[in-house]
């Protein structure tokens, strides 16, 4: 249990709004400003009712009624908001203000499970005003996000943009970056409700490394299932399930069941997608268990809905059914017009297989009628929108005509004192001019400076590899050539001459040993200069050396990556990528003591960057280490990252493997 005195960034569960597809489930979070409570959360209900009849009026009474708004928020949201009230009211008779903000963020969760996001958006409003007055940087940045999850709620994207933009704004102005990777979180959220899932996958990317350094894995968790949700949409379905799989490894640590349901129904889309019966069965079948067990009705609806449409493609129309119906009367009770209208595609297929065509047409009419219902509600709110909008630039306008006639009449006035302030700004601009150049020339040295770096750093990797392919070229061709004719001679000596059987054993030994040097000498020159790289390209290249250390058998190594087909890069970019993985990968090998790596490279084309990715699950180490490493192996990443003009990020700690994470603009 946290201290009063700490920042606590979640301050409500996690839920999940649906949209469009079988299972697209994503997390919303909710920031708190800063709320925390004693031991007293961990008692029951009436134990903390008991506790309110004895308590004084002071800070802890108000913690005991949030602690049991909270309590009530999961099943009786009419006891949650009268508790919550209590709390604000005791709150602004003592002037307490982090109770206030509290307030703001709690009332402001139930009247999201009510669905009343209208007001839940005047009150996110309402509670970013009262922290600029009373409160500080931080809880100031936390309800400017929570405005933009109200304003996201309500399809008001741009909006939402703007309250994040903001929030993240105060963050980065007061040095303060605990909140990095849920921000990264949020927007990835954001991005997918945009359809903007490429960025969405990139902002989910970025949150892991950052997630992942927190003991509570729940967001990691959360963070893991939406990338799978965006690969989806992308229909990169290896990636989602990559993704999907780490969510549901994580499930041991969190216990978070809301989570694990989704994550099953998400396979479940998968395989729906791609036609795999056998697997929509196993899938739907688990999220089934899990909503029954959880009391989950929405995700108990669209496991039945999963199952309906799993019997109908084997045929088995009687449990389809069965399977349907239950599945909408959960959908009229909950009033999830997307699923009903699957539902009445189903039972279409299900009419028309029974041959039922009049059956069949209706409820294939009953699809399209709400399905344009659906599309008309939407254009309801743009129009909503675009109304709005008008309205606010209509009121710019009156605002700004008034301070025009306003500026009219004063311009008189400030004329006069215009020639004394204008002396004044002209010496300043002269000096400031003066200072500028000062400035500019210091500049410009430091550029040449920069410059002379990086090309006496180029001129030793372009040194340093062709020394590698000479040295390579003399192995294979000379060596190698010398070898082979030594193997030649001694196997035609070996016809001729007449030996013991002992001798004729140690003779067999020799040439065996002969055969293993080549080898050897071989994968050397290999090493030193791959020959795929040159004729292959980059992918091609990293993907033959991740598989070589697999069959090795040294340690599992697998390798992904994305948009990387028919992308060719410059040679020296692609030799100084490639020797930073083999370095990092034999760092795995040599220091780690790892048992996995991913290696991952993904290619994002329209932003021109290529990021890289290279984890283990070895030894860790401190990272504070890295400033006084002497090693030429980390020196040689470190120089050939600076080339590439590349960033890196590292994430390791002793016993929690290491992670790099490197961003380059190609």
């Amino acid at each position: 249990m946290r201290n009063s005195d700490e920042n606590d960034y979640l301050i409500c569960r996690y839920f999940f709004i649906m949209k469009k597809a079988v299972s697209l489930l994503l997390v919303i979070i909710l920031f708190s400003t800063n709320f925390s409570v004693s031991a007293q959360v961990l008692l029951n209900r009436d134990s903390l009712k008991q506790k309110l009849t004895t308590s004084a009026e002071d800070t802890n009474k108000i913690k005991l009624y949030y602690a049991l708004a909270n309590q009530y928020s999961k099943n009786d949201l009419k006891e949650a908001e009268k508790y919550c009230l209590l709390g604000e009211k005791l709150s602004r008779k003592l002037h307490y203000v982090q109770g206030v903000l509290d307030f703001y963020s709690i009332y402001s969760t139930i009247l999201t499970f009510r669905g009343e996001n209208d007001s839940a958006l005047s009150l996110g409003l309402e509670g970013i005003a009262y922290a600029k007055e009373n409160a500080s940087a931080i809880n100031i940045g936390l309800c400017y996000f929570n405005t933009g999850i109200a304003y996201m709620k309500l399809e008001r994207y741009e909006e939402a943009v703007d309250c994040i933009e903001n929030g993240r704004d105060v963050f980065i102005k007061n040095n303060i970056h605990q909140y990095d990777g849920s921000i990264a979180s949020a927007l990835q959220l954001l991005y997918h409700s945009m359809h903007q899932f490429r960025n969405g996958v990139t902002a989910g990317l970025s949150a892991i490394p950052l997630l992942d350094k927190l003991q509570n894995k729940t967001p990691l968790q959360e963070v893991y299932n939406n990338l799978g949700l965006n690969y989806i949409e992308l229909n990169l379905y290896d990636s989602a399930r990559y993704f999907l799989g780490k969510a549901s490894a994580l499930y041991a640590q969190t216990g978070e069941t809301e989570i694990e349901i989704t994550t099953f129904l998400n396979y479940a889309l998968i395989s729906l997608k791609i036609q795999q019966p056998d697997s929509i069965l196993h899938y739907a079948t688990k999220a089934l268990e899990l909503s029954r067990k959880y009391n989950a009705s929405e995700y108990k609806g669209l496991a039945q809905y999963g199952l309906a449409y799993y019997y109908l493609l084997i045929k088995d129309y009687r449990k389809s059914g069965l399977y349907a119906d239950s599945a909408l009367a959960l959908a009229n009770a909950n009033n999830m017009n997307d699923l009903r209208q699957k539902l009445y595609a189903v039972y279409s297929g299900l009419y028309y297989a029974r041959q039922d065509i009049k059956n069949g047409y209706e409820y294939f009419n009953r699809y399209e009628l709400l399905s344009d219902s659906m599309l008309n509600e939407t254009i309801a709110k743009n129009t909503i929108i675009t109304s709005r909008k008008f309205e606010t630039e209509r009121k710019e306008n009156q605002i700004k005509l008034q301070q025009s006639q306003l500026s009219q009449k004063t311009n008189l006035i400030y004329f006069l004192i215009a020639g004394v302030i204008s002396l004044l700004i002209i010496s300043f601009l002269i000096f400031r001019n003066y200072s500028n150049r000062q400035k500019l020339q210091q500049a410009k040295i430091d550029e040449l400076e920069t410059e002379k770096q990086l090309t006496a750093t180029e001129a030793v990797l372009k040194g340093e590899e062709q020394e590698r392919t000479r040295l390579a070229k003399d192995l294979h061709d000379g060596l190698g050539g010398m070898l082979s004719g030594i193997k030649f001679s001694l196997s035609n000596m070996k016809e001729n001459l007449i030996m013991t059987p002992d001798n004729a054993q140690a003779f067999e030994r020799s040439i065996d040993m002969l055969d293993s040097s080549i080898s050897e000498m071989r994968r050397v020159a290999h090493n030193m200069m791959p020959e795929i790289l040159v004729k292959y390209g980059l992918d091609t290249a990293l993907k033959e050396y991740c598989d070589e250390i697999d069959r090795s058998g040294v340690l599992h190594v697998n390798y992904h990556s994305l948009n990387m087909n028919n992308t060719a890069f410059e040679q020296t970019t692609s030799v100084a990528i490639y020797r930073v993985v083999q370095e990092l990968v034999n760092n795995a090998i040599k220091h780690a003591a790892a048992k996995n790596v991913l290696v991952q490279l993904h290619h994002l084309q329209k932003e021109k960057q290529l990021s890289v990715t290279v984890e283990d699950d070895g030894n860790g180490f401190d990272t504070a280490i890295l400033s006084s490493a002497k090693g030429i192996g980390w020196s040689n990443i470190q120089n050939r990252v600076e080339f590439l003009k590349g960033k890196m990020d590292i994430a390791s700690s002793p016993g929690k493997g290491t992670s790099v994470l490197i961003e380059l603009n190609i």
